[in-house]
């Protein structure tokens, strides 16, 4: 193996601990101790899993958490009067509304609503409006680009002047890493389903994050020599030797791309951790701007 591994649960565990130790100074300080409320509607497993993690989070951080479930069947005005009511709450730090919702609630409208002082995830238009222009700085960052960018710089990856592909334009991932890139002086090309050759095209990156959603899609005859790959993939596959009867794998091949890239994350224990961790950063720093 010629790549470095970025070791994302070890970047993370060191955020989580600078964030503990920030929490546990505004608390002998005497201020409010900073709180995270989650809204999630209807009943999905894995939307229910995540909510769970990031509440259980919050505990081990010294953080507080508020948990709102609404059923499947609540109305659009049921969820904006939620999130009016957590936007009132002084003793809640950041919101945040896990995604997707049921196809009746107008997601856009719901994400609107939430003030930008406490936008955690960092998905208000004003923040991601901040974050695609020069010179301006968003409050908030979305937590899992957060976490790529973190991860390079965490490596000693150099932006400045690289050129830097993204797989994937989605808004939770592909689009604000992007910017990110452009914003740390990458000059960046984002790959997406009408793309022509991308293998030609990630060739070029001297810094890749893959957020494609395709299993093990990047192979390591696309990555130039040297290139930091950063797969934010999360995709199942069979695995008879496994007792769950499948294992987890990127949109990047890592086997042969770990030949191949000077720095690689794996999955899962790359991007994963991170996502959490930097929610965690943003909730504090939510804390931070309403109760400095």
């Amino acid at each position: 193996m010629s790549a470095q591994l970025i070791d994302g649960k070890a970047i993370a565990q060191k955020v989580r601990e600078e964030v503990a130790a920030q929490v546990a100074k505004r608390s002998a300080a005497g201020k409010r101790q900073p709180t995270l409320a989650t809204v999630l509607v209807g009943d999905r497993p894995d939307s229910a899993a995540y909510v769970a993690s990031k509440g259980k989070a919050c505990a081990e951080l010294g953080m507080g958490s508020i948990s709102q479930h609404l059923p499947a069947d609540a109305t659009q005005e049921q969820v904006e009067s939620l999130v009016r009511q957590l936007n009132a709450d002084p003793k809640v730090s950041g919101i945040l509304v896990q995604l997707p919702m049921p196809a009746h609630i107008n997601e856009e409208r719901v994400l609107a609503l939430i003030s930008i002082e406490k936008d955690v995830d960092g998905f208000s238009p004003l923040n991601i409006g901040r974050l695609a222009q020069k010179g301006r700085e968003p409050l908030f960052v979305p937590c899992t680009p957060y976490g790529c960018i973190y991860l390079l710089e965490q490596a000693g990856v150099k932006i400045e002047g690289a050129n830097a592909v993204v797989l994937g334009r989605s808004n939770i991932v592909g689009m604000p890493a992007a910017l990110l890139l452009i914003s740390r002086n990458a000059t960046v090309t984002v790959c997406h389903s009408r793309t022509r050759d991308m293998a030609a095209v990630v060739r070029q990156a001297d810094i890749l994050i893959a957020a494609i959603g395709k299993t093990e899609m990047v192979r390591g005859d696309w990555i130039k020599p040297g290139a930091a790959v950063i797969d934010v993939g999360i995709n199942s596959v069979p695995d008879a030797t496994k007792k769950s009867g499948h294992r987890l794998v990127g949109d990047v091949n890592f086997e042969e791309a770990k030949e191949v890239a000077g720095f690689i994350t794996p999955v899962p224990g790359g991007v994963g951790p991170m996502t959490i961790a930097m929610l965690m950063k943003n909730t504090l720093r939510a804390a931070e701007i309403q109760e400095p």
